[in-house]
């Protein structure tokens, strides 16, 4: 069993993500897996390798180390996208060879007036697909003009992308209201979705555990890794760490971030036991557990689906204790 946890350096680690890579640990050292350390770097216009570090740094104040990862490789590195950006290049080719993509000519502008029409009408905003009838002869004939295209997924038309969430049970979306999305910029850098089932084809991820928030990604790429001839990855949804409103956690709940909560004296046991028990529970009565004993006890199968709270006064109680 091989899980990952593929952050972006572009900022602090929240808790909410900090959970994620909780779970994602939890679940390798309970089987007896691998776990993973990808840095999605292909923002270039927001990654910075001092985020990469501070990432690095609070996940080993944590007490979660990795198997691979950018700092200590492995068999199927590199472990930053912005060192992989060839393969990326190359299974793009195939898919645009085997008619599973094609090039894009749009501008911003003209996909922002298709989007404001369709919601005005009140259909899905998605491509409307103007580019998809072009030959690849045509698109050859522009590229040589000068014109520099994206590259988009050809949704397949007429039929469900159904899956088994390991959390949620089962899902279904109709690729009608997906659209053809982006799998390549004009600039030459994967979009999300490409990047992420290249990565985890070819790093042989068998279990993808991450945030609610990317449900409606997967089916695109389920998709994808039909079209690439891989076979996908289990994947499990977790409902996302809410705010005391409701609302998802962020900076105007307070603290929100790994550094800011070990700055106020926290300690690392206290942290992980609390974000451990949002949304899953070891049983037995216990709330208060070393980390190894909640890699023995933990399941996927046990998560629960409902949205968990952060209560700061809890964790304040977790660290007095």
């Amino acid at each position: 069993m091989r899980v990952r946890f593929a952050p972006s350096p572009s900022g602090h680690l929240h808790v909410g993500n900090a959970r994620t890579a909780l779970f994602n640990w939890l679940f390798a050292r309970g089987a007896s897996g691998t776990f993973i350390l990808r840095i999605e770097d292909t923002n270039v216009e927001r990654s910075t390798r001092e985020s990469e570090a501070a990432i690095l740094r609070d996940l080993r104040w944590l007490g979660l180390d990795w198997d691979e990862g950018p700092d200590i490789g492995g068999p199927r590195g590199p472990y930053r996208q912005s060192e992989r950006l060839h393969l990326y290049e190359s299974y793009a080719s195939e898919l645009l060879n085997a008619g599973h993509a094609y090039h894009c000519f749009c501008s911003t502008a003209q996909l922002d007036i298709e989007r404001q029409t369709a919601l005005a009408e009140g259909r899905p905003a998605h491509y409307a697909g103007t580019c998809r009838r072009l030959t690849r002869e045509q698109a050859d004939v522009r590229i040589a003009a000068g014109e520099r295209p994206a590259i988009r997924f050809r949704v397949p038309e007429g039929r469900d992308v159904a899956f088994k969430d390991v959390v949620r049970g089962d899902v279904r979306f109709h690729t009608d209201v997906i659209g053809d999305p982006i799998i390549v910029r004009a600039d030459g850098h994967p979009a999300y979705n490409f990047a992420a089932v290249v990565d985890d084809a070819l790093m042989e991820v068998t279990h993808v555990v991450r945030g609610e928030d990317h449900i409606s990604n997967t089916p695109r790429q389920i998709l994808l890794y039909e079209a690439l001839g891989f076979t996908p990855p289990a994947f499990a949804h977790l409902a996302l760490v809410m705010g005391p409103d409701h609302s998802p956690l962020s900076k105007r709940h307070g603290a929100t971030s790994v550094s800011e909560f070990r700055s106020k004296g926290y300690l690392p046991e206290a942290l992980v036991n609390y974000l451990a028990l949002i949304g899953w529970s070891p049983g037995g009565g216990d709330e208060l557990l070393p980390i190894d004993e909640l890699a023995r006890r933990f399941s996927l199968d046990a998560v629960g689906v409902s949205a968990g709270v952060f209560d700061e006064e809890k964790l304040a109680w977790a660290n007095r204790h």
